[in-house]
């Protein structure tokens, strides 16, 4: 369901994707209310699920997860209980940070973060190749991420 939000709720979440840890005193104060409105506005917005999370951005090289691929998959059959048990199975792989279905000449696409290539082929080997009505594979190594981020910008 999309959401009306005001300029002042784009505002509100803009600045909270960007600096999640901010006080509701410093959140007032850059979205320009005062404490209990904006304190109000952000208990909505969570209560209605458009903030879904707050987490800290871990740097990967710093926490020995370096290595991304990116895996097209193929589906032996695409129906929809083999999809339904394929989302389910993949859900439970750590190691794959985005799973996206995709219309195309493939049916899905995967970013794996892993420590080094030693790793991704156990688990492309192990776990990947194993899931439910996977016929075939395509890995494809990242050699440097441009940009990756999850902010959306709204405008106000």
């Amino acid at each position: 369901m999309k959401r009306n939000l005001d300029p002042i709720d784009r505002r509100i979440l803009n600045v909270l994707q960007a600096h999640g840890r901010l006080s509701i005193v410093d959140l007032a104060e850059r979205v320009h209310l005062t404490k209990t409105p904006c304190s109000e506005r952000v208990k909505r917005l969570e209560r209605d699920g458009v903030i879904k999370s707050y987490g800290a951005t871990l740097d990967p090289a710093e926490v020995g997860m370096g290595h991304v691929m990116i895996v097209h998959v193929n589906l032996s059959k695409t129906s929809d209980s083999s999809l339904e048990d394929f989302n389910r199975a993949v859900k439970q792989i750590p190691e794959v940070q985005t799973c996206l279905m995709i219309a195309g000449p493939f049916d899905y696409m995967l970013k794996v973060r892993t420590r080094d290539i030693t790793h991704f082929r156990e688990l492309l080997g192990e776990r990947i190749s194993q899931l439910p009505a996977v016929m075939q594979t395509h890995s494809y190594a990242v050699m440097e991420t441009v940009k990756e981020t999850a902010m959306i910008e709204l405008s106000s």
